[in-house]
């Protein structure tokens, strides 16, 4: 705990605004896993298109199901989405990178040229081909994500790798006759889990950003489950009686991102103080 305030009293002012408002996410979701103002899914058409009020703060849609419950239900999509997609990013990219970096050669070349090869295919394309073989769904969304992500990663811990590979206890190690999975275990990968870091805040906020766009499609999390980005595609039928039924999640979308990014950015600063811009 003591470690946490010292390295939050070390971010610069918007790496603490992007905690605080990813703190403010996380409490959120984990709000509405016990307890929402209203059943964000339960229909009452005799308070369709309400304004804010006591009983309903941001309103209903026009179903009448209440906006804030909504969102807060939304955001735990949001992050389930993010925290799997990431996972994958890193658990399969990570590992490509380091075995790249360490082996150079062909090794290298073939981890590489595979990832240009599956930057060809962005995020949403992989969707849309995935939720045609195997259905639109929340899983397929983040697998899709995931996978699109992986290049990412692979392309940072390789660049990282490089760079530990270049020190004397590296050729040590060798010359013990350490393992490469051990020398990349003890002494890689924790000289470049801070680069991984920055990496997996700034691949959230695409992923939340990807998920919200899959789910205004129709690729991502299937209705009667909120999301954020379906929420934005219902609003169009209403944007004229009721614009605020766009500008609640497309808000929230946006400060999300927002607070991942600022975030993202503080914690290079701290890491690393010769990126720290001027």
């Amino acid at each position: 705990m003591r470690r946490a305030r010292d390295f939050f009293r070390r971010l610069p002012v918007s790496g603490k605004v992007g905690a605080v408002v990813v703190a403010l996410v996380v409490v959120a979701a984990l709000l509405s896993l016990l307890w929402t103002p209203h059943d964000p899914v339960q229909v009452s058409p005799a308070e369709r298109l309400t304004g804010p009020s006591l009983s309903h703060l941001l309103g209903t849609d026009r179903f009448g199901r209440d906006v804030f419950s909504q969102i807060l239900s939304g955001s735990r999509i949001t992050l389930f989405v993010g925290v799997v997609a990431v996972g994958i990013s890193t658990l399969v990219g990570t590992p490509l990178g380091i075995w790249a970096g360490m082996r150079r050669g062909w090794v290298e070349a073939l981890v590489m040229r595979g990832s240009d090869l599956l930057l060809a295919f962005p995020a949403l394309l992989l969707a849309i081909v995935a939720g045609a073989v195997f259905g639109a769904s929340t899983v397929t969304a983040m697998t899709a994500i995931g996978v699109a992500g992986i290049p990412a990663f692979a392309r940072v811990a390789r660049s990282g790798t490089l760079q530990v590979m270049t020190h004397d206890y590296i050729a040590a190690a060798r010359d013990a006759g350490r393992p490469d999975p051990e020398i990349a275990r003890r002494h890689v990968l924790p000289n470049i889990v801070g680069m991984l870091i920055v990496q997996a805040s700034v691949a959230f906020a695409l992923a939340v950003l990807a998920e919200a766009a899959l789910s205004f499609l129709g690729l991502g999390t299937p209705p009667p489950e909120p999301s954020w980005g379906r929420m934005l595609q219902s609003a169009q039928a209403s944007l004229g009686s009721a614009p605020q039924l766009a500008l609640w999640p497309g808000l929230a979308i946006a400060v999300t991102v927002l607070g991942f990014n600022l975030l993202g950015d503080g914690v290079r600063d701290v890491l690393d103080p010769k990126e720290r811009r001027r």
